[in-house]
């Protein structure tokens, strides 16, 4: 066996030349130069586009391009939905407490007994008030569906309560001319847009009426089989297992019928109106 020639030895190793090692560290430090400028240029890009992008007109206080990325995702959303298209439903031995998760709209404590939940007539502005005794009147219905945090988690929960749909059924308050509100067969003077606020007014979101309308859109004041509790909304929140946990709201104080998209706390903040998923 003959030992290998010298040009057969590789560069970097024992047998290298000072010449051949001086090349090398020229070409590492030429490299790393220029990752270097490329890096620059690309922090120099990234900041001369967020200046840009924060410099735009804003739409309901997000810069226009965001606000248009949103909106095309709420339009995918949107294009997805069908009042057939029903979120998955669970074994109830499934079923847990979610956490609370923001308490916007929650201070102080309310009494079940003296709660009204306050409607605005859509056209007249007319407003007329319901107790939880009302609401609890209407037929109950209860699924075991997945709650989703627009954070990532989700958990499966129980939820009994009324049908928005039946709400709007036995007090025709969404149409002009008082007809009820059927999801099948909508009247043609149903306003398009429901918005609910808690009882201070500090958090409120907006549904599009066909979400309002969906057969697993609640009026719901139980979970879990108990009464809600303060924290989760007690004595009525809205549940809708085809939106994420942000359009869940807490505790309704009021609702209102609305031609063009309400206001969205959490749209204001950034995030896609439509929040389906």
């Amino acid at each position: 066996m003959t030992d290998p020639s010298p040009a057969s030895a590789p560069l970097d190793g024992p047998g290298a030349s000072p010449q051949t090692e001086a090349a090398m560290l020229a070409e590492a430090r030429r490299r790393s130069r220029r990752s270097f400028i490329g890096l620059g240029l690309a922090g120099l890009a990234g900041i001369g586009g967020w200046r840009w992008l924060v410099s735009q007109p804003t739409d309901e206080g997000i810069p226009y391009p965001l606000r248009n990325a949103l909106d095309a995702n709420s339009r995918l959303s949107h294009a997805y939905f069908k009042q057939t298209r029903l979120a998955p439903e669970f074994a109830r031995s499934r079923a847990k407490t979610p956490r609370v998760n923001g308490r916007v709209g929650l201070a102080g404590d309310v009494d079940p007994a003296t709660w009204r939940m306050r409607v605005q007539a859509y056209g007249s502005g007319k407003t007329q008030e319901f107790s939880l005794a009302d609401i609890q009147a209407l037929p109950k219905v209860e699924m075991t569906t997945e709650l989703k945090c627009i954070e990532g988690w989700s958990i499966v929960v129980h939820w009994a309560g009324a049908r928005l749909s039946d709400f709007l059924a036995r007090y025709p308050l969404a149409t002009r001319s008082g007809q009820p509100a059927d999801p099948l067969n909508p009247p043609a003077d149903l306003a398009p847009y429901v918005g609910m606020r808690t009882p201070d007014e500090l958090y409120y979101v907006g549904l599009d009426m066909a979400s309002a309308l969906h057969p697993q859109t609640l009026l719901c004041y139980e979970m879990n089989g108990e009464p809600l509790t303060a924290a989760h909304g007690a004595p009525l929140r809205l549940v809708t297992p085809l939106k994420y946990g942000i359009k869940h709201l807490k505790r309704i104080g009021t609702i209102a019928f609305a031609d063009t998209r309400p206001k969205d706390y959490w749209a204001e903040l950034g995030y896609d109106w439509d929040a389906g998923h």
